[in-house]
């Protein structure tokens, strides 16, 4: 099944490029609200199921033991473009159980806020693991290793408990397992797992909703979407789509960006979850279709909110001098 046309490129009255991909609105007992493309294809998540993988900071009591408030509940489900903020966040929730950078196994990128990236470079300074996007996941999975009291080394490991966990948790959400033939490695060193569209949509529809998911796991869910809505720049950073889509209507929307065009949220009033990607992995795409789909999640309750998801889902293209060329826009299928 060739996935559709979801999201056009305009140049003057032409469509000059498109972008093919899927989506899936999912309520928590599983009916698909909205759908389009092939939702039954295993895709990986990458990144946008970051608060899936921080579901365990909580459950073992990790979060609550080192005292975490929601700013690093945030940055532990971020993909952060490595400002100031997030480095030193990233640094102190590390010192919490007596450990620094040297323990983080992400590697290490310059900082994706390019203004940064540039000072950085004109003090003679280069990156360190602390400005990688997945800082603050890592931080997360070493607090949690360190309050049951395993080792730290290797815990990006697929075999390390803290992986161990995290997969479980995953599993549970998305109702199936994940072996290795649907194993990859992710750009922090991690293992990702693909399973369907379909089912990243339920796991967070259930979190959101309640429904078929044990009480203190959705607990520990709801606790991690609050925190990120609560306090979106630690979660993403200055200008990202992700904290556009969540400061657009504070407390009702999370939206987590991944790798490769993908998109996981969850419109917790309605108990709804969404994961989208786009083929050809395209970001402009993703965060496009991100808010369109939004906007159809909310249109029939809230039409006012609906329009301004929608307006997000459009943008203008210039050039150099301020002209406007064309568009961004979503062509989702109609009702």
């Amino acid at each position: 099944m060739e996935n559709p046309v979801l999201v056009e490129v305009t140049r003057g009255q032409l469509v000059e490029s498109s972008h093919r991909g899927a989506f899936a609105l999912i309520d928590g007992d599983g009916k698909t609200i909205a759908s389009a493309g092939d939702v039954d294809r295993p895709v990986f998540p990458r990144s946008a199921v970051k608060l899936l993988q921080a579901i365990p900071l909580i459950e073992t009591g990790a979060a609550a033991r080192f005292g975490l408030d929601d700013k690093d509940l945030s940055l532990a489900c971020a993909s952060h473009s490595g400002e100031p903020e997030h480095v030193r966040r990233a640094a102190a929730m590390l010192a919490k159980a007596g450990l620094d950078m040297e323990a983080l196994e992400c590697g290490a990128h310059w900082p994706g806020e390019a203004d940064v990236s540039r000072d950085m470079a004109r003090r003679g300074e280069t990156p360190c693991q602390l400005h990688n996007n997945c800082s603050g996941k890592h931080a997360g999975f070493l607090l949690t290793a360190a309050h049951r009291g395993e080792e730290a080394a290797g815990y990006s490991g697929p075999n390390h408990p803290v992986q161990v966990r995290a997969k479980a948790v995953i599993e549970d959400l998305i109702g199936r397992s994940l072996n290795v033939d649907v194993c990859g490695t992710d750009g922090c060193s991690i293992p990702t797992y693909a399973a369907p569209l379909r089912d990243f949509a339920l796991a967070f529809a259930r979190l959101a909703s309640g429904r078929g998911v044990e009480p203190q796991r959705a607990e520990a869910g709801q606790a991690l979407m609050r925190a990120c809505m609560a306090e979106p720049f630690e979660m993403s950073g200055t200008g990202r789509a992700c904290l556009k889509l969540m400061q657009a209507a504070p407390g009702k929307i999370f939206a987590k960006t991944g790798a490769e065009g993908v998109f996981c949220g969850a419109l917790p009033d309605l108990g709804l979850g969404f994961a989208l990607k786009i083929d050809d992995g395209a970001t402009r795409a993703s965060e496009a279709l991100a808010a369109a789909v939004i906007a159809a999640a909310l249109k029939k309750q809230d039409a006012s909110l609906a329009e301004t998801f929608a307006a997000m889902a459009r943008k203008d293209l210039r050039n150099w001098r301020g002209t406007r060329t064309g568009e961004i826009r979503v062509t989702l299928p109609k009702d």
